[in-house]
């Protein structure tokens, strides 16, 4: 090769001019010439041979000389400071042995090495909770530790499922207890995992941002004394001088944003930073995201709340039907608003195979902030939450609320009042119970208390076949059934109880003329006598729809949410932006003319490198082109050979 070359691995190049070789096979070029892939090239233009290639390389070079078997898979750590710090990953380290060396004798050499054990041992433990693959183990730990979250009733959640679900899993409810599975969140197990990878990932970010830092504050190392060592590299000759050479190299590689600068003879340059910053910023996301777990489980607040149309709700914790909060949540911090539900609208697909699904849920709601704000109008829908000062309203459910009329058998209203009831399928068949605390008293005049459970449907079906049963859930044909019951309801115990259930301990039903319990199906309009003239229910003909909804202060989302975004940043930059180094050296040569040589250096993923450094070396060639090939020495006849 006697004039510019590019190689890395195996073949035999004899080149004439400037080309670059990468992989297996022989290149033949007499002027600038490019070849990708195994096999010959004989080319009259600048270019590239690019193959794969692994172990020795021959070459032929009548101006610098040989690149033997040592240039093969260099490794940095091989090339003095050239290879050093490519990266800000920590080294790994295999278990030692020991680390107390030899011991002395007498019990102070014991407790020397005992410290020296010792400290060792802790050292490299912290080596390993900080290493990149405990911290990716942990990671996945604590994903596999929130699936129970997810599939076991919490009691953080709803307490009255978890009390269902132990009900019903009398042999796992135990065991479960024992693995803590009903306070995943708040469990041993699960915080030692989420502070272990906390701390983790901290120990890891901390020393690997200083040394990147001191990096940034550095300069390029300079070129090895021996470039040939590197696994890419190229040469030429020329007859530009080595300093015009060193400033146009010097040019060329800050204009393609290399930080360069000259180091003795040669131009070292570097490029790729942001490799590292993308590592960092994606574990400094990690971070940020597991800060934003903990603020919003510390300090989070949620209940919910069932209105009715025409009712309103209050920001105050007496107001909720449910509340959950973390445990540095302060009730104080509740945001002061209110809102009244003004309608909600829900309409269905009529027909087809998809009947009865929503097309049309949304509540019209009038809002207020603070204890004096103005009102102002929304639509709360689905998924587009109402959000006022960092709280949000969420729309959850909806039902309906059959107005009801109770009198007495005097005639007198003594309970008037729309019911919500509960849906319990997705024709909102709906259940509930009418209960009468007060004002009512019986045939005696003594005070007494009525309860009537209720069956709803707003389009009846299977009437005359003893079924009950919706066939769509907008209110097309309306029923209500009840069925009656006196006595105590019980709500004067102090033990809560559910206002959709009857308590009916301490009841006793109203009979019918054959001894059953008293019941009957109403039309909007009907009403139904009780037995003994004991008083009526009334079915009003107006129906009112309620809405179900979650109040929630959630004050990590937002920091969640850009932790989320800078680790998808970080990481795509980590992956996509390769860091390498590249060195150019113009020396004399022994025959005066200047001999160029150009390598690279990356790390192991950087495939791109050979073509990048053939570029540059194309780039250089254009500015200091190559020396034409020395003539050679004119033979001189033997002596008594014939003339």
């Amino acid at each position: 090769m006697s004039e510019t070359e590019t190689t890395t691995g195996n073949g035999t190049a004899n080149e004439s001019a400037t080309g670059t070789t990468t992989g297996n096979g022989t290149a033949n070029e007499s002027a600038t010439g490019t070849t990708t892939g195994n096999g010959t090239a004989n080319e009259p233009a600048t270019g590239t041979t690019t193959g794969t290639t692994a172990g020795t390389r021959t070459a032929n070079e009548p101006g610098t000389g040989a690149v033997g078997a040592e240039r093969a898979d260099q490794e940095p750590g091989d090339l003095g400071g050239a290879g050093e710090q490519l990266s800000t990953a920590p080294q790994e380290r295999a278990v030692p042995g020991s680390f107390g060396g030899r011991r002395a004798p007498g019990p102070v050499g014991a407790v020397a090495w005992g410290v020296r054990e010792t400290t060792g041992w802790i050292r490299w433990f912290w080596r390993q909770l900080t290493s990149m693959r405990v911290a990716l183990i942990l990671l996945f730990l604590l994903s596999l530790g929130a699936i129970p979250g997810s599939l076991v009733p919490q009691n953080s959640a709803d307490e009255v499922k978890v009390g269902t679900w132990k009900a019903n899993n009398e042999f796992w409810t135990p065991v479960f207890e024992k693995l803590q599975l009903f306070d995943v969140y708040s469990s041993v197990w699960f915080s030692a995992i989420y502070i272990l990878l906390f701390v983790s990932l901290i120990g890891c970010i901390v020393p690997r941002t200083w040394q990147f830092a001191g990096q940034l504050r550095g300069r390029p190392p300079g070129a090895p004394k021996r470039l040939t060592r590197l696994p890419v590299y190229t040469t030429w000759r020329t007859e530009a001088e080595p300093g015009a050479v060193g400033e146009a190299a010097l040019a060329l590689l800050r204009k393609r944003r290399f930080r360069a600068h000259v180091a003795g003879d040669a131009v070292a340059s570097e490029k790729g930073y942001l490799r590292e910053v993308g590592n960092l910023l994606f574990h400094v996301s990690l971070i940020v995201m597991l800060v934003a777990f903990a603020v919003g489980q510390l300090f989070k607040s949620e209940g919910g709340k069932l209105v009715v149309e025409g009712d309103g709700f209050a920001n105050t914790l007496t107001q909720y039907d449910d509340f959950r909060s973390g445990s540095l949540f302060d009730i104080d911090d509740l945001v002061p608003f209110s809102f009244t539900l003004d309608q909600f609208t829900g309409t269905y697909e009529p027909s087809g195979p998809q009947k009865g699904t929503p097309r049309t849920f949304e509540a019209a709601v009038t809002y207020a902030e603070g204890a004096e704000g103005k009102d102002r109008k929304a639509v709360v829908r689905v998924n587009e939450p109402l959000e006022i000062d960092g709280s949000k309203v969420y729309l959850l459910a909806h039902g309906y609320a059959p107005v009801v009329t109770v009198r007495d058998g005097r005639g007198q209203v003594v309970h008037r009042a729309a019911v919500p009831l509960l849906p319990i399928d997705n024709n909102v068949s709906s259940t509930g119970v009418i209960k009468v605390l007060d004002g009512y008293r019986d045939g005696d005049g003594e005070k007494e208390q009525l309860g009537f459970p209720a069956f709803f449907v707003p389009t009846y079906a299977g009437k005359g076949h003893g079924q009950m049963f919706s066939q769509f859930p907008a209110l097309v044909f309306p029923a209500l059934n009840l069925s009656a019951y006196r006595g105590s309801l019980g709500v004067d115990s102090g033990v809560p109880q559910n206002v959709y259930q009857l308590d009916t301990r301490k009841m006793k039903p109203f009979k019918d003329a054959k001894g059953e319990v008293f019941k009957q199906t109403l039309l909007p309009g009907e009403t139904m006598q009780l037995p003994d003239g004991a008083g009526s229910v009334t079915f009003e003909k107006e129906i009112k729809e309620w809405a179900s909804f979650q109040i929630s202060q959630q004050p990590g989302n937002g920091l969640a949410l850009a932790g989320a975004v800078a680790a998808i940043t970080g990481l795509v930059g980590s992956l996509f932006i390769q860091r390498r180094r590249v060195w150019v050296r113009a020396v004399r040569g022994e025959d005066g003319v200047t001999v160029v040589e150009m390598a690279g250096l990356g790390r192991s993923e950087s495939a791109g490198l050979p073509e990048e450094l053939a570029d540059l070396a194309a780039s250089l060639n254009a500015e200091a082109p190559t020396a034409p090939d020395p003539e050679p020495a004119a033979a001189v006849p033997a002596e008594g050979a014939e003339k």
